[in-house]
Protein backbone atom coordinates (compact mmCIF):
# COMPACT_ATOMS: atom_id res chain seq x y z
CA UNK A 1 0.00 0.00 0.00
CA UNK A 2 0.82 3.70 -0.90
CA UNK A 3 0.63 6.73 1.66
CA UNK A 4 -0.12 9.89 0.92
CA UNK A 5 0.32 12.43 3.63
CA UNK A 6 -1.23 16.34 2.88
CA UNK A 7 0.86 19.31 3.96
CA UNK A 8 -0.22 22.15 2.30
CA UNK A 9 -2.49 24.01 4.51
CA UNK A 10 -1.49 27.64 6.25
CA UNK A 11 -3.19 26.44 10.12
CA UNK A 12 -4.67 30.08 10.86
CA UNK A 13 -6.53 28.52 13.83
CA UNK A 14 -2.89 27.94 15.47
CA UNK A 15 -1.31 31.23 14.89
CA UNK A 16 0.49 33.09 15.92
CA UNK A 17 3.46 29.79 16.12
CA UNK A 18 1.70 28.67 12.34
CA UNK A 19 1.99 31.46 9.71
CA UNK A 20 2.13 31.28 5.75
CA UNK A 21 5.78 30.82 5.55
CA UNK A 22 6.04 28.49 8.14
CA UNK A 23 2.80 26.22 8.75
CA UNK A 24 1.74 24.48 11.65
CA UNK A 25 2.76 21.17 9.97
CA UNK A 26 6.19 22.24 9.70
CA UNK A 27 6.68 23.25 13.67
CA UNK A 28 7.59 21.73 16.83
CA UNK A 29 4.16 21.50 18.58
CA UNK A 30 4.27 18.31 19.96
CA UNK A 31 7.33 17.31 21.75
CA UNK A 32 10.57 18.02 19.54
CA UNK A 33 9.33 16.88 15.78
CA UNK A 34 7.13 18.82 13.69
CA UNK A 35 4.05 17.15 13.23
CA UNK A 36 4.67 15.86 9.77
CA UNK A 37 7.40 14.59 10.86
CA UNK A 38 5.35 12.41 13.51
CA UNK A 39 3.02 11.47 10.64
CA UNK A 40 5.91 9.97 8.83
CA UNK A 41 7.21 8.32 11.77
CA UNK A 42 3.99 6.56 12.80
CA UNK A 43 3.78 4.44 9.24
CA UNK A 44 7.50 2.72 10.20
CA UNK A 45 7.39 0.35 9.76
CA UNK A 46 4.06 -1.07 7.59
CA UNK A 47 5.42 2.02 5.30
CA UNK A 48 8.60 2.18 3.68
CA UNK A 49 10.10 5.30 2.65
CA UNK A 50 9.36 4.78 -0.90
CA UNK A 51 6.17 3.99 0.11
CA UNK A 52 5.28 7.08 1.16
CA UNK A 53 4.41 10.27 -1.04
CA UNK A 54 4.15 13.92 0.05
CA UNK A 55 1.89 16.65 -1.24
CA UNK A 56 2.27 20.41 -0.06
CA UNK A 57 2.93 23.77 -1.45
CA UNK A 58 5.59 24.61 -4.14
CA UNK A 59 6.56 27.25 -1.73
CA UNK A 60 7.53 24.39 1.24
CA UNK A 61 10.02 22.68 -1.01
CA UNK A 62 13.22 23.50 1.13
CA UNK A 63 11.37 22.36 4.80
CA UNK A 64 10.21 19.22 3.66
CA UNK A 65 13.37 18.43 2.13
CA UNK A 66 15.08 19.55 5.69
CA UNK A 67 12.82 17.27 7.53
CA UNK A 68 12.32 13.98 5.33
CA UNK A 69 15.80 13.47 3.76
CA UNK A 70 14.46 9.66 4.19
CA UNK A 71 11.53 10.08 1.88
CA UNK A 72 13.04 9.83 -1.96
CA UNK A 73 13.01 13.23 -3.70
CA UNK A 74 10.52 11.41 -6.30
CA UNK A 75 7.90 11.16 -3.76
CA UNK A 76 7.83 14.53 -2.93
CA UNK A 77 4.39 16.20 -5.02
CA UNK A 78 4.48 19.90 -4.98
CA UNK A 79 1.28 21.92 -5.59
CA UNK A 80 2.14 25.67 -7.74
CA UNK A 81 -0.57 27.34 -6.64
CA UNK A 82 -3.26 27.04 -3.28
CA UNK A 83 -6.26 25.44 -5.18
CA UNK A 84 -8.07 23.71 -2.19
CA UNK A 85 -7.78 20.17 -1.55
CA UNK A 86 -9.55 18.35 -4.13
CA UNK A 87 -7.51 19.37 -7.06
CA UNK A 88 -4.66 18.81 -4.60
CA UNK A 89 -6.24 15.01 -3.87
CA UNK A 90 -6.96 14.51 -7.65
CA UNK A 91 -3.09 15.78 -8.90
CA UNK A 92 -1.61 12.79 -5.87
CA UNK A 93 -3.85 10.01 -7.11
CA UNK A 94 -3.08 10.82 -10.81
CA UNK A 95 0.73 10.87 -9.85
CA UNK A 96 0.50 7.78 -7.20
CA UNK A 97 -1.32 5.69 -9.35
CA UNK A 98 0.89 6.16 -12.78
CA UNK A 99 2.13 2.78 -12.65
CA UNK A 100 -0.03 1.32 -9.38
CA UNK A 101 -3.37 2.14 -10.62
CA UNK A 102 -5.39 -0.29 -8.46
CA UNK A 103 -3.22 -0.36 -5.35
CA UNK A 104 -4.48 0.42 -2.21
CA UNK A 105 -3.47 4.24 -1.07
CA UNK A 106 -3.89 5.32 2.19
CA UNK A 107 -4.97 9.49 2.25
CA UNK A 108 -3.27 10.76 5.71
CA UNK A 109 -2.66 14.83 6.62
CA UNK A 110 -0.11 16.22 8.20
CA UNK A 111 -1.61 17.86 11.27
CA UNK A 112 -2.45 15.58 13.84
CA UNK A 113 -1.88 13.71 16.88
CA UNK A 114 -2.55 9.69 17.29
CA UNK A 115 -1.01 8.35 20.44
CA UNK A 116 -2.22 4.73 19.62
CA UNK A 117 -0.03 4.09 16.48
CA UNK A 118 -0.18 0.47 16.64
CA UNK A 119 -3.83 0.48 16.51
CA UNK A 120 -3.51 3.10 13.69
CA UNK A 121 -1.41 1.26 11.37
CA UNK A 122 -3.59 -2.39 11.70
CA UNK A 123 -6.87 -0.39 10.86
CA UNK A 124 -5.05 0.98 8.18
CA UNK A 125 -4.00 -2.33 7.45
CA UNK A 126 -7.65 -3.90 7.92
CA UNK A 127 -8.95 -1.04 5.44
CA UNK A 128 -5.95 -2.44 3.41
CA UNK A 129 -7.47 -5.73 2.89
CA UNK A 130 -10.99 -4.55 2.04
CA UNK A 131 -9.58 -2.01 -0.89
CA UNK A 132 -7.70 -5.33 -2.21
CA UNK A 133 -11.15 -6.99 -1.94
CA UNK A 134 -13.07 -4.11 -4.06
CA UNK A 135 -11.09 -1.86 -5.42
CA UNK A 136 -14.11 0.73 -6.39
CA UNK A 137 -14.25 1.21 -2.57
CA UNK A 138 -13.24 4.04 -0.29
CA UNK A 139 -13.35 3.00 3.65
CA UNK A 140 -13.25 5.97 5.80
CA UNK A 141 -11.21 5.32 9.54
CA UNK A 142 -13.56 7.51 12.34
CA UNK A 143 -12.35 8.19 15.33
CA UNK A 144 -14.24 6.84 18.51
CA UNK A 145 -15.57 10.12 19.87
CA UNK A 146 -14.25 11.18 23.13
CA UNK A 147 -16.65 13.75 23.70
CA UNK A 148 -19.28 16.36 21.32
CA UNK A 149 -16.88 18.07 19.54
CA UNK A 150 -18.69 20.26 17.56
CA UNK A 151 -15.73 21.92 15.57
CA UNK A 152 -15.10 18.28 13.72
CA UNK A 153 -16.42 16.84 10.88
CA UNK A 154 -18.38 13.64 11.95
CA UNK A 155 -19.30 10.13 10.06
CA UNK A 156 -22.83 8.44 10.46
CA UNK A 157 -22.37 4.74 9.91
CA UNK A 158 -24.96 2.05 9.74
CA UNK A 159 -25.17 -2.02 10.41
CA UNK A 160 -21.85 -4.23 10.84
CA UNK A 161 -20.97 -5.80 7.60
CA UNK A 162 -18.52 -7.72 9.04
CA UNK A 163 -15.64 -8.16 11.50
CA UNK A 164 -11.60 -8.59 10.45
CA UNK A 165 -9.84 -9.49 13.50
CA UNK A 166 -12.38 -8.02 15.87
CA UNK A 167 -12.55 -5.06 14.48
CA UNK A 168 -16.07 -4.07 12.96
CA UNK A 169 -16.43 -2.91 9.66
CA UNK A 170 -19.86 -0.51 9.34
CA UNK A 171 -21.94 0.34 6.12
CA UNK A 172 -21.27 4.52 5.81
CA UNK A 173 -24.31 6.71 6.06
CA UNK A 174 -23.29 9.89 5.98
CA UNK A 175 -20.71 12.93 6.21
CA UNK A 176 -21.50 16.21 9.12
CA UNK A 177 -19.31 18.72 8.67
CA UNK A 178 -19.31 20.68 12.14
CA UNK A 179 -22.36 20.11 13.56
CA UNK A 180 -24.51 22.38 16.49
CA UNK A 181 -23.33 21.47 19.76
CA UNK A 182 -26.79 20.38 20.34
CA UNK A 183 -26.21 17.66 17.30
CA UNK A 184 -22.49 16.98 18.52
CA UNK A 185 -24.20 15.81 22.06
CA UNK A 186 -26.49 13.39 20.59
CA UNK A 187 -24.10 12.09 17.94
CA UNK A 188 -21.30 11.50 21.03
CA UNK A 189 -24.57 9.48 23.05
CA UNK A 190 -25.01 7.57 19.41
CA UNK A 191 -23.07 4.28 18.94
CA UNK A 192 -23.73 4.83 15.18
CA UNK A 193 -21.43 8.38 14.73
CA UNK A 194 -17.79 8.70 15.54
CA UNK A 195 -15.17 11.41 14.70
CA UNK A 196 -14.19 11.96 10.86
CA UNK A 197 -10.20 12.69 10.83
CA UNK A 198 -10.16 12.70 6.86
CA UNK A 199 -7.99 9.63 6.85
CA UNK A 200 -9.70 7.00 4.35
CA UNK A 201 -7.92 4.19 2.29
CA UNK A 202 -9.00 3.51 -1.58
CA UNK A 203 -7.54 3.21 -5.42
CA UNK A 204 -6.25 5.47 -7.40
CA UNK A 205 -8.26 4.47 -10.16
CA UNK A 206 -11.81 4.80 -8.23
CA UNK A 207 -10.52 8.47 -6.86
CA UNK A 208 -9.63 9.15 -10.51
CA UNK A 209 -12.93 7.18 -12.09
CA UNK A 210 -14.61 9.64 -9.34
CA UNK A 211 -13.06 12.31 -10.74
CA UNK A 212 -14.17 11.43 -14.28
CA UNK A 213 -17.57 10.77 -12.94
CA UNK A 214 -18.73 13.68 -10.74
CA UNK A 215 -15.58 16.63 -11.63
CA UNK A 216 -14.78 16.05 -15.13
CA UNK A 217 -12.57 19.50 -15.72
CA UNK A 218 -10.49 18.13 -13.04
CA UNK A 219 -9.93 14.61 -14.16
CA UNK A 220 -8.97 15.96 -17.61
CA UNK A 221 -6.41 18.05 -15.94
CA UNK A 222 -4.75 15.66 -14.14
CA UNK A 223 -4.89 13.11 -16.89
CA UNK A 224 -2.30 15.75 -18.62
CA UNK A 225 -0.62 16.14 -15.62
CA UNK A 226 0.00 12.40 -15.37
CA UNK A 227 0.82 12.04 -18.84
CA UNK A 228 3.33 14.25 -18.49
CA UNK A 229 5.58 12.26 -15.78
CA UNK A 230 9.08 11.70 -16.53
CA UNK A 231 8.85 14.20 -19.00
CA UNK A 232 11.78 16.94 -19.27
CA UNK A 233 8.77 19.77 -19.28
CA UNK A 234 6.63 17.89 -16.62
CA UNK A 235 6.93 20.82 -14.08
CA UNK A 236 5.90 23.00 -16.90
CA UNK A 237 2.73 20.64 -17.37
CA UNK A 238 2.04 21.01 -13.45
CA UNK A 239 2.31 24.66 -13.43
CA UNK A 240 0.16 25.49 -16.11
CA UNK A 241 -2.60 22.42 -15.73
CA UNK A 242 -3.03 22.77 -12.07
CA UNK A 243 -3.42 26.79 -11.80
CA UNK A 244 -6.81 25.62 -14.38
CA UNK A 245 -8.33 23.22 -12.19
CA UNK A 246 -11.45 24.12 -9.86
CA UNK A 247 -10.89 25.66 -6.44
CA UNK A 248 -12.99 23.04 -4.61
CA UNK A 249 -12.93 21.04 -1.40
CA UNK A 250 -12.54 16.97 -1.67
CA UNK A 251 -16.11 16.64 0.20
CA UNK A 252 -17.92 18.75 -2.31
CA UNK A 253 -16.23 17.98 -5.34
CA UNK A 254 -15.83 14.25 -4.98
CA UNK A 255 -16.99 12.48 -0.82
CA UNK A 256 -20.65 13.93 -1.08
CA UNK A 257 -21.49 12.46 -4.65
CA UNK A 258 -20.30 8.68 -3.79
CA UNK A 259 -22.64 6.04 -3.74
CA UNK A 260 -23.05 4.68 -0.20
CA UNK A 261 -22.51 1.05 -2.14
CA UNK A 262 -18.63 2.22 -2.56
CA UNK A 263 -18.16 3.46 1.59
CA UNK A 264 -17.27 1.18 4.58
CA UNK A 265 -16.15 2.86 7.47
CA UNK A 266 -13.79 1.57 10.33
CA UNK A 267 -14.61 2.88 13.76
CA UNK A 268 -11.58 2.75 16.08
CA UNK A 269 -10.44 4.51 19.09
CA UNK A 270 -6.52 5.91 17.51
CA UNK A 271 -5.72 8.44 20.49
CA UNK A 272 -6.55 10.97 17.35
CA UNK A 273 -6.76 14.45 17.53
CA UNK A 274 -6.89 17.22 15.80
CA UNK A 275 -4.02 19.61 16.58
CA UNK A 276 -4.52 22.55 14.25
CA UNK A 277 -5.88 24.86 16.69
CA UNK A 278 -4.79 25.64 20.42
CA UNK A 279 -8.25 24.29 22.63
CA UNK A 280 -7.84 20.55 20.37
CA UNK A 281 -3.90 20.56 21.25
CA UNK A 282 -4.99 20.99 24.60
CA UNK A 283 -7.29 18.40 24.82
CA UNK A 284 -4.96 15.87 23.14
CA UNK A 285 -1.65 16.58 25.62
CA UNK A 286 -3.67 16.59 28.65
CA UNK A 287 -4.58 13.66 31.35
CA UNK A 288 -7.74 15.43 32.65
CA UNK A 289 -9.72 18.57 31.72
CA UNK A 290 -8.49 20.40 34.45
CA UNK A 291 -4.75 20.02 34.26
CA UNK A 292 -2.56 22.67 33.08
CA UNK A 293 -0.78 22.08 29.41
CA UNK A 294 2.76 24.13 29.15
CA UNK A 295 5.60 24.60 27.27
CA UNK A 296 8.90 26.43 28.01
CA UNK A 297 9.24 29.27 31.00
CA UNK A 298 5.71 29.18 32.41
CA UNK A 299 5.28 28.99 36.20
CA UNK A 300 1.35 28.94 36.94
CA UNK A 301 -0.33 29.28 40.35
CA UNK A 302 -3.73 28.74 41.42
CA UNK A 303 -4.79 28.35 37.72
CA UNK A 304 -6.22 25.22 35.87
CA UNK A 305 -7.09 23.86 32.77
CA UNK A 306 -5.08 26.39 30.62
CA UNK A 307 -2.92 25.67 27.95
CA UNK A 308 0.49 28.20 28.02
CA UNK A 309 3.32 27.82 25.40
CA UNK A 310 5.88 30.39 25.86
CA UNK A 311 8.59 30.75 22.87
CA UNK A 312 10.63 33.25 23.97
CA UNK A 313 13.43 33.46 26.80
CA UNK A 314 11.07 35.15 29.46
CA UNK A 315 9.35 33.52 31.99
CA UNK A 316 5.54 33.90 31.57
CA UNK A 317 3.60 33.98 34.81
CA UNK A 318 0.07 32.78 35.22
CA UNK A 319 -2.13 33.55 38.31
CA UNK A 320 -5.65 32.43 39.30
CA UNK A 321 -5.99 31.44 35.30
CA UNK A 322 -8.93 29.12 34.47
CA UNK A 323 -9.61 27.77 30.58
CA UNK A 324 -7.10 30.18 29.34
CA UNK A 325 -5.24 29.81 26.61
CA UNK A 326 -1.56 32.02 26.29
CA UNK A 327 0.98 31.80 23.40
CA UNK A 328 3.93 34.07 23.70
CA UNK A 329 5.92 33.92 20.58
CA UNK A 330 8.92 36.56 20.39
CA UNK A 331 6.41 39.26 17.97
CA UNK A 332 2.91 38.18 19.36
CA UNK A 333 1.22 37.79 22.51
CA UNK A 334 -1.79 35.92 22.24
CA UNK A 335 -4.46 35.67 25.03
CA UNK A 336 -7.74 34.37 24.97
CA UNK A 337 -10.39 31.95 26.59
CA UNK A 338 -10.65 28.50 25.45
CA UNK A 339 -14.27 29.15 24.28
CA UNK A 340 -12.98 31.84 22.22
CA UNK A 341 -10.15 30.19 20.13
CA UNK A 342 -12.49 29.61 16.85
CA UNK A 343 -12.10 33.16 16.64
CA UNK A 344 -8.46 33.46 16.04
CA UNK A 345 -9.17 32.56 12.37
CA UNK A 346 -11.13 35.70 11.72
CA UNK A 347 -8.69 37.70 13.80
CA UNK A 348 -5.59 36.85 11.48
CA UNK A 349 -7.73 37.13 8.39
CA UNK A 350 -8.80 40.53 9.84
CA UNK A 351 -5.04 41.63 9.57
CA UNK A 352 -4.74 41.35 5.84
CA UNK A 353 -4.22 45.03 4.58
CA UNK A 354 -2.73 46.30 7.87
CA UNK A 355 0.32 47.17 9.26
CA UNK A 356 0.40 43.74 10.92
CA UNK A 357 -0.30 41.88 8.08
CA UNK A 358 3.43 40.71 8.23
CA UNK A 359 2.36 39.11 11.18
CA UNK A 360 0.47 36.30 9.48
Amino acid sequence: MKAVIFAGGVGTRLWPISRKNAPKQFEKIVGDKSTLQLAVERLDPDFKPQDIYISTGEKYKDIVFQQLPQIPRENFIFEPEVRDVGPAVAAACAIVGKNTPNEPVAILWSDHFVKKERRFREVLGFAEELVKEKSDLLVFIGQRARFANQNLGWLEFGEEVRSIRGTKVFEFKRLIYRPTLSEAQRYFESDTFAWNPGYFVTTPSFILNSYKKFASGIFEGVMKIQAAIGESDFEKVMKREYSKLEKISFDNAILEKLSPGNVLVIAADLGWSDVGAWEALKEALQIASSENVARGKVLLNDSSDNLVFNYTDQLAVGIDLKGMIVINADDVLLICSKESAPKIKKLVESLAGTEHEKLT
